[in-house]
């Protein structure tokens, strides 16, 4: 999708204000914090995505974590959800380290970008259709970004949407019905590039047993693969 390097945090995005329901919600946040965090300065701002800008795969999400994202700013980091997803990332081979804990922990991503549908932490994880649309040209730009990218993995219904209305408000010939969402769902967009689906790494998802690590790694595993990427 891609041609030239870009900027995953440009100013515009740093300062985004688009959305006046998120932009309250991620503040309010960040001044009202968990108990646990009180010592901590947060994030409080629109996520830029992150990793190997080289990456032939590119994992989206839905939206940054309350106390998580949104707290240390950078995606999956300081929450749950990144605590299952770090380790799959490591024994997979697209992570140097099997945790993160900060923007300036040192982790490294290979072979891979993590970017999401939203960059603003939503209310109760629900973002409407609207903040989705507003978000639409971040993500875009995480994509054209990526001049190897061939593999992306939807996680979640949201996400893997978020990739599929991309192209169709692009003009690409796409029947959303045909594309349906399902852990381990793989399919070819028209540009050729691959979608593959996983469960979100939600605590509800992962706490309940509906995504388990070896389910997450079988997903990750077929990306390495798809993307002609060595065994880790």
């Amino acid at each position: 999708m891609a041609t030239a390097k870009f900027d995953p945090a440009p100013a515009e995005l740093l300062g985004c204000r688009r959305c006046p329901r998120l932009v309250h919600w991620r503040e309010q946040v960040a001044r009202v914090k968990r108990r646990a965090y009180l010592e901590c300065e947060y994030w409080g701002r629109p996520l830029p995505g992150f990793g190997d800008p080289e990456a032939p795969v590119c994992l989206v999400g839905l939206a940054p974590g309350a106390h998580g994202a949104n707290r240390t700013g950078r995606m999956f980091t300081g929450d749950a959800s990144g605590a299952f997803l770090f380790p799959s990332l490591h024994r997979c081979g697209f992570a140097d380290r099997p945790e993160g804990t900060g923007r300036d922990d040192g982790l490294r991503l290979h072979g891979l970008w993590i970017t999401s549908a939203l960059r603003c932490v939503p209310p109760d994880n629900l973002p409407t259709g609207e903040e989705l649309r507003h978000c639409r040209d971040w993500l875009a730009r995480d994509l054209d970004g990526l001049r190897r990218l061939c593999v992306i993995v939807g996680m979640g219904r949201i996400g893997h949407d978020a990739v599929l209305d991309l192209m169709v408000s692009r003009g690409a010939p796409l029947v959303k019905l045909r594309h349906r969402f399902a852990h381990g769902a793989q399919s070819e967009l028209p540009d050729g590039t691959l979608l593959l689906d996983t469960y979100h790494v939600s605590f509800r998802n992962t706490n309940s047993g509906r995504l388990t690590p070896g389910m997450l790694d079988a997903v990750l595993l077929r990306a390495r693969e798809l993307a002609g990427l060595p065994p880790p």
